[in-house]
């Protein structure tokens, strides 16, 4: 889909986005330790410099994490076909992201007070693991019609090339 120009210059632009990322954030925790020591003490309610770079990560990931599966579910939709594609690998996913997504919901705290934030704070992941658990689901769903459309391809071609008469020496 994307040009090898394109796709040069998002690796070249994600690689320096990680490297700035993997720079600021170590800085931005030697600063934090630095200055507890002079702060009394933070506002629960605000977020830091860390905390919001964590937010914002949280968030580009679940782009990505959800953009992952429309070119799979794409090419599947536009070949009707699913060969080649490891459906272990998206039980296993379904799996996965089903267990992270309740470990988040399990961990809310039982305070009515702090679930809305404790839920806002969370979103980018739990959008994350149960959107991907439900693109996953249309993925299975791609496996089971493709499979019976291939089937039933596959029976008319066996059809075609088996013999006329069958049998013909013994009669």
């Amino acid at each position: 889909i994307l040009g090898s120009k394109n796709l040069k210059n998002f690796c070249i632009t994600w690689i320096m986005v990680c490297i700035a990322l993997c720079v600021i954030l170590p800085y931005q925790l030697l600063l934090r330790n630095q200055d507890q020591s002079t702060v009394i003490e933070r506002s629960n309610n605000s977020l830091d410099m860390i905390e919001m770079s964590g937010f914002i990560c949280g968030y580009i990931s679940c782009v990505f994490y959800l953009g992952s599966r429309f070119p799979q579910l794409y090419k599947n939709f536009q070949r009707r076909s699913t060969e080649g594609t490891s459906y272990l690998l998206f039980a296993l996913a379904m799996m996965g992201n089903c267990t992270y997504g309740l470990s988040l919901v399990l961990k809310m705290p039982a305070t009515k007070s702090f679930r809305a934030l404790y839920f806002l704070h969370h979103l980018p992941w739990l959008i994350g693991s149960l959107g991907v658990l439900f693109l996953d689901i249309f993925v299975t769903v791609q496996f089971i019609l493709y499979r019976q459309h291939k089937e039933r391809q596959s029976g008319l071609v066996a059809l075609e090339v088996e013999p006329l008469l069958l049998n013909e020496e013994t009669a």
